[in-house]
């Protein structure tokens, strides 16, 4: 019965694929993780080929108040007392053979984490992933106006030594743990290379944010090697960015916040990014604090 839940709809016709993921849930700040991984399958007009089945995997009648509860439920949308449309979780995986690539857009399960992982990762064996990547974000204390920080977790050594040609941080992270963390714990043990990528975005931010979307897309596309124009995307996010800042301008308070965050984001870039730049503005008298 568990396997059924498991079904592949088109050959599995990739060389030894990498695999990108995002989820809704948990890892999903400013619909980072699932932004970018949707965007690509839209851009990359890549092609269902597998699906794991939702039914034993979320909770739709979760107790208490009906604000709390509707976090849980289904999707419906009504017009003139008739069903449009009715919207559960799903999990989907894509295809895009000219990248050798496959996507998976999914809901962090709710019940089964096992059985769920073990199912993802019985797909990822049938069709020979060599390598996985996961998609995430969180709330933390960047501001609009720089780029998210990158901060990145692994399953080997292997994979550490890859991405540090990347500059990436690697997490010291110790609390709650999303699904991702448990997978790069699977990965480990089956031997697959797998990295989590998890970008800290503007807390006092609410719902999409176009402009973090955009510069996570960036970076993978850069990581994957993938040829994708985004200037559309940087479009969205300026635009993004100036009816932001025209909030901005009309609260001193947050204005003001919000220059205390640039001044910490700056000087950690040059104390763990830039040490040979501000060495030489140093010996050359210019000060940095």
């Amino acid at each position: 019965m568990p396997d059924q839940l498991l079904k592949v709809h088109a050959p599995l016709d990739l060389n030894a694929p990498r695999l990108l993921i995002g989820l809704f849930g948990w890892m999903d700040g400013g619909d980072v993780s699932t932004g970018v991984v949707q965007g690509l399958v839209e851009r990359l007009d890549a092609r269902p080929i597998a699906s794991i089945d939702a039914d034993p995997f979320y909770i739709y009648n979760f107790p208490g108040s009906m604000e709390l509860s509707a976090l849980f439920r289904p999707h419906v949308n009504l017009t003139d007392g008739l069903v449009q449309d009715y919207r559960e979780p799903t999990n989907t995986f894509y295809s895009d053979p000219a990248n050798d690539l496959i996507l998976f857009v999914g809901k962090e399960p709710h019940l089964h984490w096992q059985q769920f992982t073990r199912l993802f990762f019985q797909f990822a064996q049938q069709a020979q992933v060599q390598e996985i990547y996961f998609v995430g974000s969180f709330a933390g204390l960047v501001p609009h106006s720089r780029e998210p920080k990158l901060s990145g977790s692994v399953s080997s050594q292997a994979a550490r030594d890859k991405m540090a040609h990347y500059h990436l941080h690697f997490s010291d992270y110790e609390g709650p743990a999303s699904i991702s963390t448990y997978m790069l714990q699977i990965a480990r043990n089956k031997q697959i290379d797998m990295t989590n990528l998890v970008a800290e975005i503007p807390a006092y931010i609410e719902g999409r944010n176009p402009r973090c979307i955009e510069a996570m897309m960036r970076r993978v596309v850069a990581l994957l090697g993938i040829d994708l124009n985004l200037d559309d995307l940087r479009l969205l996010a300026d635009e993004f960015e100036r009816r932001v800042n025209e909030v901005v301008t009309e609260r001193d308070d947050l204005a003001q916040h919000i220059r205390k965050l640039e001044e910490i984001y700056d000087q950690e870039l040059f104390d763990t990014e830039m040490p040979d730049l501000r060495n030489w503005l140093q010996q050359r008298g210019i000060r940095l604090d």
